[in-house]
């Protein structure tokens, strides 16, 4: 998505940023911005790593099944 705006398209971007919400806002919008994409990246490792233990407690429940089958 990035890679078809280009480096004029983002200087643009900025620039438009920069008019509409001022100098003094830009720092503040950035650090929410930040800590929102932080605490996404933080909820989809731990959704994921949810994930992952259910399946493998899945695995380990159907393993035991059938080494009790075969006995």
């Amino acid at each position: 998505m990035l890679s078809s705006i280009g480096i004029p398209g983002l200087i643009l971007i900025l620039l438009v940023a920069l008019v509409v919400f001022g100098p003094k806002k830009l720092p503040e919008i950035g650090k929410a911005t930040g800590q929102t994409l932080k605490e996404f990246k933080n909820s989809a490792r731990d959704l994921t790593g949810d994930a992952k233990e259910e399946f493998s407690e899945a695995k380990n429940m159907i393993s035991d099944k059938d080494s009790k089958k075969n006995d």
